[in-house]
């Protein structure tokens, strides 16, 4: 009779511990934001934001979206609950670009560059770099009132990579731009995006927008602001705003925000 072969443990792949979840990059347990006496503006907000996702926060005006990003930026203190960001911090671009109107583009690049500590050898080339992602190379020595609106928010956008914080606020940054402009540079923001690897809460009250750029998009209820409901989107890559699943996906947040609206006017 044949002996049993004896198991080849070669054969085996050992078992490995589970891998532990990532640690959120924004974290936001139970916050509440009231100023002073006055009426709660943010109630029992918990939140939590991954490394390299791209959050928008969508609601109504008066929702506190631009207060929640005030939070995470760590301009405004939380009246209740935690918050957690990285020790790093998080970079802010605002609708109004507010660039030093006598600094040519890179200088003002160079600028954020220089209050980060950067050499100032080093200070030139990283700008242009900082541009070129922008798409933005060929403008690097024209002034602010030479360059158009998109344009000068591409340059607030690249001084805001320059503060090299793993987190990127954004508050409304294309809400004054036409709308050929605005696509334009919902493609330039993708492409940063995915090449940098930043995580981004991105604040917008247009539902086409936040259906085209989110990986995640946030509904806030308003007075006080709460989280309503979320959508994740499944395939984030080649999306256009004129992209079917983005029609679909922005049909269906405007319903949910039309009732919020609703409840809100009741």
């Amino acid at each position: 009779m044949t002996a049993p072969l004896a198991p080849s443990f070669d054969s085996i792949a050992p078992v490995l511990p589970a891998a532990e979840p990532m640690a959120p990059a924004v974290r936001l347990s139970h916050v509440s934001k009231r100023y002073v006496s006055g009426p709660i503006v943010l109630d029992d907000v918990s939140l939590d934001i991954a490394p390299g996702e791209f959050v928008c926060l969508l609601g109504a005006s008066g929702c506190g979206k631009s207060t929640l990003l005030n939070l995470i930026a760590g301009l405004e203190p939380v009246s209740a609950g935690t918050l957690t960001v990285p020790p790093e911090g998080a970079a802010v671009m605002f609708q109004d670009p507010a660039l030093m109107p006598w600094l040519s583009a890179r200088r003002n690049v160079e600028l954020a560059l220089r209050l980060r500590g950067v050499p100032r050898a080093e200070r030139r080339a990283e700008a242009l770099r900082l541009l070129a992602l922008v798409d933005l190379a060929d403008a690097a020595d024209k002034r602010p009132h030479e360059l158009s609106g998109g344009m000068r928010q591409r340059v607030a956008l690249a001084r805001a990579l320059a503060q090299d914080r793993p987190v990127l606020l954004m508050d409304e940054p294309f809400a004054a731009l036409d709308a050929i402009t605005r696509d334009l540079l919902h493609e330039v923001l993708e492409n940063v995006w995915r090449e940098t690897g930043r995580t981004i809460v991105f604040v917008t009250h247009n539902v086409r927008e936040a259906a085209r750029l989110g990986q995640r998009v946030v509904l806030l209820g308003s007075r006080p602001g709460r989280i309503a409901r979320e959508w994740r989107v499944t395939r984030a890559q080649g999306r256009r705003i004129e992209s079917p699943e983005v029609s679909a996906l922005a049909a269906e947040i405007t319903v949910e925000l039309r009732k919020e609206i609703g409840r809100n006017a009741d």
